[in-house]
């Protein structure tokens, strides 16, 4: 049996995404199927259909989402109909060498589904998922691995948020630059992603968060998620984040951009000693070259942070509590609630650096 549903398809690397019907097969053994309460727009999904990351295709897009289970295969135990839950679409396999070492974020085997054939178009063309989940479309089927249950009195509609931008903005924080309370953070990128680290910042207990963005226009979005301070990116944005505080330069430095020139402007921002962070996911052509003096003079660490170096499972309830707490504000993140025909042009305000996240809700 088959199910048609609407999804937005990427023919090929570079085409505009197509908004048609596609043939969702029932769930199979260990699978399950879910019905799509909202997707969210990352900047991952523009850099999957520009080339910048590579998948299979034609592929249905979408890696961040939330919904409530339709239906399971044989064997799925731990989750029924009507259960809420979010998409996961980096899960671990659990024996590989990473996930021995209990880095689960950098699993050998997280993608490999992505190669798979999971639906077809209404012509018989086979279709991939992309980042393995395939949000962007009503309904989904996916690999019981694949989801997680949301834990309650979340919002399903905004829990979407909580499968990228925030799991990844709040580890960028707390597991990867390890902020500690009283410190300086300066976090360039002010999108979905950015204000998702803002916000763990502020929650962290920074004593100053300068928010960096190439638009004067995001300020607002920057101080209501904690920001203390808004610079527009420049030139001189090192030297303006060191005016800021005491010629020091900030202990810590989160880049969300994925752009040679903000990461080299991230470092040059961090105080000697301090720790410069990368979560922006950049081309193969963006080169960021540095000095051998300079790294011994300076002594900065610098690293680079794979969905947040978070574990999902781990991590999820936690959020869930901030979110229930007040701490973190779902609702913030989002800067327009859309259709799927409207994803081409989330892409382009993205591009313009326009907004934070968009929402496709169901």
């Amino acid at each position: 049996m088959t199910r048609t549903v609407r999804a937005a398809v990427l023919p090929a690397v570079g085409a505009p995404l197509a908004v048609t019907e596609i043939e969702l097969p029932d769930p199979g053994p260990g699978q399950v199927r879910v019905r799509l309460a909202a997707a969210g727009v990352c900047h991952s999904d523009l850099s999957l259909s520009d080339g910048t990351m590579r998948v299979p295709v034609p592929a249905v897009l979408g890696h961040e989402g939330a919904g409530t289970v339709a239906a399971v295969g044989e064997g799925v135990t731990r989750l029924s109909p009507g259960d809420p839950v979010v998409l996961n679409w980096a899960p671990s396999c659990g024996s590989c060498h990473a996930c021995t070492l209990g880095e689960v974020w950098l699993c050998a085997n997280a993608l490999n589904g992505s190669a798979d054939v999971y639906a077809r178009t209404a012509d018989g063309t086979d279709l991939h998922p992309g980042l393995n989940v395939a949000a962007f479309a009503e309904e989904t089927v996916v690999a019981e691995s694949c989801v997680l249950p949301l834990p309650a009195d979340i919002p399903l509609t905004d829990a979407a948020l909580l499968g990228c931008a925030v799991l990844t903005g709040y580890g960028a924080v707390h597991h990867s630059a390890r902020v500690r309370r009283g410190e300086t953070v300066a976090v360039f990128g002010v999108g979905g992603v950015g204000l998702a680290t803002v916000q763990a910042a502020r929650i962290a207990g920074a004593s100053r968060i300068i928010a960096v963005d190439v638009s004067a226009e995001k300020e607002g979005l920057a101080r209501a998620a904690g920001a203390t301070d808004y610079v527009v990116a420049s030139d001189t944005t090192p030297r303006e984040i060191r005016a800021l505080t005491g010629k020091q330069g900030v202990d810590v430095a989160v880049e969300c951009v994925g752009r040679a020139v903000s990461i080299r402007a991230a470092w040059e921002s961090t105080r000697r000693g301090g720790r410069t962070t990368v979560v922006g996911i950049g081309a193969r052509t963006e080169q960021v070259t540095f000095n051998a003096l300079e790294l011994f003079h300076w002594g900065r660490t610098l690293s680079g942070c794979v969905y947040g170096n978070s574990d999902p499972a781990r991590d999820l309830p936690l959020l869930a509590e901030h979110v229930r707490a007040g701490r973190l504000d779902l609702t913030a993140l989002v800067t327009e609630r859309i259709a799927l025909e409207d994803i081409p042009v989330a892409f382009e305000n993205m591009l313009a650096g326009k907004g934070g996240r968009a929402l496709v809700v169901f």
